[in-house]
């Protein structure tokens, strides 16, 4: 007799290397807005209205060079560089470069667009470049009129692109077409953007000399 054997049942079978991998998890939730980041916007918003009151110039134009370079970069990067890579990408790997970069757009995109605005216009007034007597009154305007549309794209077109695209991610079947859509519409509307910004900094640096 065999000493060694035993009961069928109480040999367990050894783990099979083709064994399917455990079920994941449930799908994390998609925060719309990063909570985590409102104090930083509190700050920011916070300094730059202090330097609106007190009509301080050396922070008027650290607020409107900020604000307006890093709007700048991030509509040149997202159009030009993000926007082609998304495009090759499957639908699920735009779905999930969504679910992360999109939510701190909605903080990022509004915030500079105040600032840039808010300390752009101060330093117009405050070094009397609204003056109609002013020699290069028109280079003004023109800055108006160009920062105005692009505010209105970021405004109005970009952010409800983006906080579609959340709205969609946090159904419980979210849909990759949808999701892919809307994601072209904001990429492309960045580039374009960012192609008006380097009108921008033509004018800028024509008032500047």
């Amino acid at each position: 007799m065999d000493v060694t054997a035993g009961p069928a049942h109480s040999v367990a079978p050894l783990p099979r290397d083709d064994a399917p991998p455990p079920a994941a998890g449930a799908r994390p939730v998609i925060s719309i807005v990063p909570v985590r980041g409102l104090p930083i916007v509190a700050v920011v918003i916070a300094g730059l209205v202090t330097a609106i009151a007190g009509n301080w110039l050396w922070a008027l134009d650290f607020f409107h060079v900020v604000g307006g370079g890093l709007w700048t970069a991030i509509d040149l990067f997202v159009g030009l560089v993000v926007g082609p890579i998304m495009g090759r990408m499957s639908i699920p790997a735009r779905t999930e470069l969504s679910a992360r970069l999109m939510p701190k757009m909605v903080l990022i995109m509004p915030t500079l667009v105040t600032m840039t605005l808010g300390a752009g216009f101060q330093l117009a007034r405050h070094l009397g470049y609204l003056s109609t007597g002013f020699s290069h009154h028109g280079w003004v305007v023109a800055s108006f009129v160009v920062v105005g549309v692009m505010a209105v794209i970021a405004l109005g077109v970009l952010e409800p692109a983006n906080l579609a695209v959340l709205f969609e991610m946090r159904k419980t079947q979210p849909n990759g077409a949808v999701i892919a859509r809307l994601m072209k519409r904001f990429i492309y509307t960045a580039g374009i953007t960012g192609v008006m910004q380097i009108a921008t900094l033509v004018i800028m640096t024509r008032l500047a000399t």
